[in-house]
């Protein structure tokens, strides 16, 4: 049995224990770092491959790992153990001594034990000294490390100092280079700016070259840097001696433009100089001068529209372009004048002496050159200007004037309406609308003028037309001819008669209704003979009563005036116009009527007067206006009451109360007039009057016919009436006015008179008015009342009178009256 192993003192072990706290994990006494860990186990390798000792017994060999078997040893390994041995005993020195004792044992024994624990500490001793060597080196190497770290602490502060030394030097570097570029800008800048006040000297020296002209190539562009010179100046006011150099700019200003306008205006009066030098006696008026005033200001425009064009560019910037172009339009204008005053005076004087007595040719053609000229002169102007002037109209006004101040003396001195609306309508429609209309821009002036023309003649017009309304219409008196009705009527349908016959044995193209009324105004109107709603068809001929010489000459006259008047006026002053025409005309057809009714008989005033009318109403009705006008009068009806109330004695002792109860006060609230408007209708008053006609005719024509009949049954009401109202009961055939004898009398009576008399009111409507549908509708109902009353007739009849009674009256039927009355038609 093996002997136990020696136990380990207590100090080791604690030793030991206190070791294995360095290395103890989560919290090691003495934690290593990786590198240090590192370098413990590259110890442990190398201390585990150290070489077996020579000296070691070849029987201990056994006991070594097998790491350590794999060391290579050096001596080779003896044949036998007395060979070993022998040689263990040299190297101790002991290879002569022999171990016969036992204290030589003991003795080689505890010899071979030190020598083995030598043996054993050698190669730690020898790792000691390996790994102080190691441990000098390192210290060594970590002196020079951190020499070195103090080196390059050195050099980083050295390299720190250096680099805020570059960055202080490169910022004010970057600041030098700052301040050079913006001392370069600011002397760039000065210099800019020096550069218009430079050209202060170079400016002056050009303009006070004698050489210099403005149709040179550098005057152009010496402007415009002049222009801008003062503009620059002008707008930096804060600069040092601004006022100086700005007086000094202007003055050079004032120098170019007055070579401007002295040029300007030298070359423009030399062309008027020459253009009245070269033929002062001619006529100047004559078309080769008006050429020649044009084509010689037309050749010489290209000589100074470029300066002038220059000057109207700068004229909205600066106040001295702008003078100096007006003053260069207003010797243009001048000029134009002095050229073309005479000649037009001369021209208008010439036209009015080949014109005396036509008045119309003269304002025609004095219009038409006053057109050439104002549209010659606009283009002659845009030769010389581009930017228009009012002051162009203004000089053509005044030379359109001397054509006014002719031709106004001549307008109020026309008493003729005929001229005077002709005038208008030249005025008006050839020269407003058709020439101002299409060149509105280049004839405002000649627009004016015309107005002002046309204003006077329409207030020529105008009065003429009072007066004519008063003396030829109001104050006609009509001759035995005017009223010579149904004569002129029965001659003219006889005159047409015959024309009708020959015109069958000879065949032409001409007939009646071709005839050409008499007045030649007469075109103006459309042919009447009844309104609208009265005349439905169109008639195929024309009636003696529709020729325009036929009509009574206060309808004619009123007509004509009207058609004169309507397109020429305006349209308010037309409407009082017409109003008044058409009262007069009316009045003097009522007039007309009632002579006509005594000399003749009543029908043919009436028919007359519902002809007349029918004209009127059917005339009137193209004039798309309103003959509405507007009156205002002053009703004094509460003033004259509050005046004879105040007058009343009972009211003097209230003329002194201080309450509202005062006299004078109530006389100031009531009687204060009323202003009242009414409306006068021309149309609704024709219409008035044809109605109020046609409502006599009918009911004269009705009573003419059955006057007996209506008195019969108005006594036969009257007897009913009694009854009903408790008088005593009748009995109709009892009445002696009431016999059958008697009413058979009065029946035949009354249906000989229609027979005799109906031919002959027919005959003098077909006569007046010519048209069937005119003639049936107005015929109509007096038709109806004759038809009505034979109804009536007929029903009391039978129930008054017996059937025996009835053959006695031999009332004719209803079938039998309205027979007759179609016979008749």
């Amino acid at each position: 049995m093996a002997e136990p192993p020696p136990a380990e003192p207590p100090a080791g072990r604690e030793v030991r224990d206190r070791l294995s706290l360095w290395d103890r994990r989560p919290q090691p006494a003495a934690p290593l770092s990786d590198r240090q860990t590192d370098s413990v186990l590259e110890l442990k390798a190398a201390a585990e491959n150290l070489p077996v000792p020579p000296e070691l017994p070849i029987e201990d060999l056994c006991s070594l790992t097998s790491q350590a078997l794999t060391v290579t040893l050096t001596a080779a390994v003896p044949e036998s153990t007395e060979d070993v041995l022998l040689k263990g005993f040299a190297v101790l020195g002991m290879e002569d001594e022999r171990i016969e004792t036992a204290q030589q044992f003991f003795s080689w024994f505890a010899q071979v034990q030190t020598q083995m624990d030598q043996d054993e500490g050698a190669k730690y001793r020898q790792m000691r000294d390996y790994l102080s060597g190691f441990q000098e080196q390192c210290d060594a190497i970590l002196n020079d490390v951190n020499s070195a770290l103090q080196h390059l602490e050195s050099l980083q502060k050295q390299y720190l100092f250096v680099s805020t030394k570059t960055g202080t030097l490169h910022e004010a570097c970057e600041q030098l280079l700052k301040e050079q570029s913006e001392l370069v800008d600011l002397a760039e800048n000065i210099q800019q700016k020096l550069s218009y006040f430079n050209e202060l000297e170079n400016i002056n020296t050009k303009l006070n070259s004698p050489t210099l002209s403005v149709n040179s190539e550098g005057f152009i562009p010496m402007l415009a840097k002049l222009d801008d010179c003062i503009a620059y100046i002008s707008s930096h006011p804060n600069f040092k001696d601004y006022p100086v150099y700005l007086i000094k700019f202007k003055q050079c200003l004032s120098k170019a433009m007055h070579l401007i306008k002295t040029y300007t205006v030298n070359t423009l009066q030399n062309l008027t100089s020459q253009l009245m030098k070269r033929d002062p006696s001619a006529v100047p008026n004559s078309d080769n001068a008006f050429t020649l005033f044009y084509v010689k200001f037309r050749a010489a425009a290209p000589k100074v529209r470029t300066l002038i064009e220059q000057v109207e560019q700068r004229s909205e910037k600066m106040p001295e372009y702008q003078q100096v172009l007006n003053e260069i339009h207003q010797c243009y204008l001048d000029q134009r004048e002095l050229l073309l005053g005479p000649s037009i005076a001369s021209t208008v004087t010439e036209l009015t002496s080949q014109n005396n007595r036509d008045h119309c040719a003269l304002v025609r053609s004095g219009c038409a050159f006053m057109v050439h000229v104002c549209q010659d002169e606009h283009q002659l102007y845009n030769e010389f200007f581009t930017k228009p002037t009012p002051k162009l109209d203004e000089l053509l006004e005044k030379l359109c004037l001397s054509l006014y101040d002719v031709l106004r003396p001549m307008i109020i001195h026309v008493i003729h309406l005929e001229t005077l609306s002709e005038l208008c309508g030249i005025l008006k429609n050839e020269m407003l609308e058709d020439h101002v209309q299409n060149n509105a821009e280049q004839l405002g002036a000649f627009a004016a003028g015309v107005k002002q023309m046309l204003e006077d003649v329409q207030e020529r017009l105008v009065y003429r037309t009072h007066i004519y309304i008063q003396t030829d219409i109001t104050g006609y008196k009509p001759a035995p001819g005017d009223l010579a009705y149904p004569d002129k009527l029965e001659m003219m349908e006889q005159i047409a008669q015959s024309l009708k016959e020959e015109q069958k044995k000879l065949p032409s193209e001409a007939s009646f209704s071709d005839v050409r009324l008499e007045d030649p105004e007469s075109c103006s109107l459309v042919k009447s003979g009844s309104a609208e709603s009265l005349n439905p068809r169109h008639q195929t001929t024309i009636s003696p009563a529709d020729l325009h010489g036929m009509w009574y000459p206060t309808v004619r006259r009123t007509l004509v005036c009207l058609s004169k008047l309507y397109r020429c006026i305006d349209r308010a002053v037309f409407q009082g116009l017409s109003q008044e025409a058409l009262s007069a005309c009316i009045h003097s057809l009522l007039g007309a009527a009632d002579s006509i009714s005594k000399n003749k008989t009543q029908v043919d005033g009436q028919l007359f007067l519902v002809k007349h009318l029918l004209i009127l109403r059917e005339q009137i009705a193209p004039f798309h206006t309103d003959f509405t006008i507007k009156e205002i009068s002053l009703d004094l009806k509460k003033t004259r009451d509050a005046a004879f109330k105040i007058l009343n004695p009972k009211t003097v002792s209230r003329f002194f109360r201080l309450n509202s109860n005062n006299a004078l006060i109530q006389f100031l609230l009531e009687g204060t007039p009323e202003i009242r408007e009414h409306y006068i209708d021309s149309k609704k008053d024709v219409d008035r009057h044809l109605k109020s006609a046609c409502e006599q005719f009918i009911q004269q024509q009705t009573k003419q016919f059955i006057e007996q009949l209506e008195e019969f049954m108005t006594k036969v009401a009257a007897l009913k009436t009694m009854a009903t109202e408790g008088g005593p009961k009748y009995s109709l055939s009892q009445q002696p006015w009431a016999q059958p004898a008697k009413i058979n009398d009065l029946v035949s009576s009354t249906y000989k008179t229609i027979k005799t008399k109906l031919p002959s009111t027919l005959r003098s409507m077909s006569l007046y008015l010519s048209n069937k549908d005119t003639e049936l509708i107005l015929f109509k109902p007096v038709r109806n009342n004759i038809q009505q009353m034979f109804q009536k007739l007929h029903a009391l009849l039978k129930e008054e009178f017996s059937d025996e009674d009835l053959q006695i009256i031999a009332c004719p039927s209803v079938e039998q009256v309205n027979l007759l009355l179609s016979m008749s038609q």
